[in-house]
């Protein structure tokens, strides 16, 4: 009896002791420069996982570097990606409200440059990490965040692809979209008052003058902020779609499968 009980014990004890490989999570926050601005990311990765992967950049809202960002960034290292949250604002500014997010987000909507530089300076860390393959690099962004890659792309990152979900499509300097050398896919809310038809018109005439490699998905009846479940709809046409959700991450790991392909 006691040896029938060893043997059908030890597969749980063998389960125990492979633990750390189930839940091989690593997280950290990691503080970086741009300039004299100091910058505090987020970076996330498997341990049980060895070698090399692609990694993935990953933009905030216009209420900058908090929980919802970090979440995506946990997510995407549970994929098998090195993973890491920039901060575009710099450290110690997470706004609390409406009126800080809006306050913050001009600062950078009205300094493309800036916005640019503030992206790129998070994807250099992300370079820079030991477990990330250069070669197979994406950034993705939600909301101000998705102007933001699109930004970043726009500005000539070396990078394989750049998703946005439900961010602002427009952009001052339309003619940089020359120097694009990403695939884009854009994740969009058909009904998204924030993001009119005459940005998108304009948007798709940017990428097709350009003959950038792209895509662009409308998810009918769904609004702004369409992928955060803490979006209740307090602020008008913003609200979460758990459908348009689950498709639109399920577009974006078919994009990545595409463009990590060796």
């Amino acid at each position: 009896m006691k040896l029938l009980l060893s043997v059908l014990l030890t597969p749980v004890a063998m389960l125990l002791a492979s633990g750390h490989a189930l839940a091989a999570l690593q997280t950290k926050t990691v503080e970086y420069k741009h300039g004299n601005t100091v910058l505090e990311g987020y970076l996330a990765y498997d341990d049980a996982i060895k070698g090399k992967r692609p990694g993935v950049l990953v933009v905030h809202e216009w209420n900058g570097l908090q929980s919802y960002a970090k979440k995506r960034t946990e997510q995407l290292a549970k994929l098998g990606y090195v993973a890491f949250a920039a901060d575009i604002y710099g450290k110690g500014i997470r706004p609390k409200n409406a009126q800080e997010s809006g306050t913050q987000a001009t600062i950078y909507r009205k300094d493309r440059q800036l916005l640019r530089e503030r992206a790129n300076a998070g994807l250099k860390v992300l370079q820079a990490n030991p477990l990330t393959d250069i070669k197979r690099i994406a950034a993705i962004g939600y909301c101000f965040g998705g102007g933001t890659v699109l930004e970043l792309a726009r500005s000539g990152a070396n990078i394989a692809g750049v998703v946005s979900f439900h961010g602002n499509l427009d952009t001052p300097n339309p003619e940089d979209a020359k120097n694009i050398k990403a695939k884009v896919l854009v994740l969009h809310g058909a009904d998204d008052p924030f993001v009119p038809e005459e940005q998108i018109k304009g948007f798709e005439t940017e990428m097709r003058q350009a003959n950038v490699d792209w895509q662009l998905v409308s998810y009918g009846r769904t609004v702004h902020s369409f992928t955060n479940p803490e979006a209740k709809g307090e602020i008008k046409s913003s609200e979460y779609n758990p459908i348009a959700d689950q498709r639109s991450w399920q577009a974006m790991r078919q994009f990545f499968a595409e463009i990590f392909r060796k």
